[in-house]
């Protein structure tokens, strides 16, 4: 019978010991960490990484990450590399060669053949006394006392202890290389984050519907605006500068305080200086400062210029949330 106690008493056993081995590789860290990474940062080539087992699938992560904060790297299988895809390494590329024990028969025939090609060999190794820490440049102690399973055979705090290591080696590139949210959206232009990091708020405008009152028109001809632009506000418009705005419940409140409207203009109810965002502005601020004020639409306007109005839906519609 499954308990479930037990279940959640082992898994809170597995984080607090991952948790603890990724604690003391702070205490690992050395001067070769650091020069590792000015090697890497110094490198007119790419960094390889490789590695056999689960150690080859933690390798293609931190490729992932390197790649995409601006390091080229490229992943390779340490079997495959010894049957012929060792041609991907070129001169003047970097090599980072992941090993728990730093002694599997493929790193045995692997390093030594990247050390005669003259490459820098980073060995990321639980084992500094190991056949890939004796033959490597620079050694990244990635050693853990044991791992998280009751068998201490599968790769867990091994693993997690690379993984962390190779965070570690991304963010300080990322720091020496004064990396920006700028420079991470040209690698990511896809998906959601994509558009987060890239898309502007003139891109989401629709020049069909900008709906737009003068100070001195009726209160009526402003409900017939705001009603077909179907955007629940318009903007008050002098000289093709933004004055003001009325908003639906602006509408409301007015017909809830008047009993007769005739003579009201638009200026008499409108909220002066109301809040708003450039074209040119990301459209994620343009979210923001909708969450930090409490509302779903915002005037956009490039030095008092009416451009448009952007609604949350439009936001939202580009899956930017």
């Amino acid at each position: 019978m499954i308990n479930k106690v037990a279940i959640l008493a082992s898994a809170k056993k597995t984080l607090l010991s991952e948790s603890e081995s990724i604690a003391k590789l702070a205490d690992y860290l050395d001067e070769d960490f650091a020069s590792a990474v000015e090697i890497i940062y110094n490198t007119t080539g790419r960094v390889v990484v490789t590695g056999i087992g689960k150690s080859a699938i933690i390798a293609a992560k931190i490729v992932a990450s390197l790649n995409s904060t601006g390091t080229p790297s490229l992943f390779l299988h340490a079997a495959e590399a010894i049957h012929g895809d060792l041609g991907m390494v070129q001169p003047g590329d970097v090599v980072i060669c992941i090993s728990k024990s730093g002694n599997s028969p493929e790193i045995k025939v692997l390093a030594p053949l990247l050390k005669r090609f003259g490459n820098v060999l980073i060995g990321m190794t639980g084992n500094k006394n190991s056949f890939l820490a004796k033959e490597s440049d620079y050694v990244l102690n990635a050693y853990v006392e044991a791992e998280a399973d009751p068998n201490n055979l599968a790769p867990t705090n091994s693993t997690t202890a690379q993984l962390v290591l190779g965070d570690a080696l991304t963010v300080c590139l990322i720091e020496l290389r004064g990396f920006r949210s700028e420079d991470f959206a040209k690698y990511h232009p896809g998906g959601a984050l994509g558009k987060k990091l890239l898309l502007r708020v003139g891109d989401m405008l629709d020049g069909t519907h900008m709906p737009m009152v003068s100070p001195d028109c009726s209160i009526k001809k402003a409900i017939v605006e705001i009603s077909e632009k179907r955007l629940g506000v318009t903007a008050v418009i002098e000289d093709n500068k933004v004055v003001g705005i009325i908003t639906d419940g602006d509408i409301r409140r007015m017909l809830n305080d008047r009993d007769n409207i005739a003579g009201v203009t638009a200026a008499d109810i409108m909220t002066k200086s109301p809040k708003t965002i450039k074209s040119t502005d990301m459209a994620a601020d343009a979210l923001n400062t909708m969450e930090n004020y409490a509302i779903t639409q915002l005037v956009v306007a490039d030095d008092g210029e009416y451009k448009g109005i952007l609604h949350l839906h439009d936001i939202l519609k580009e899956g930017i949330v």
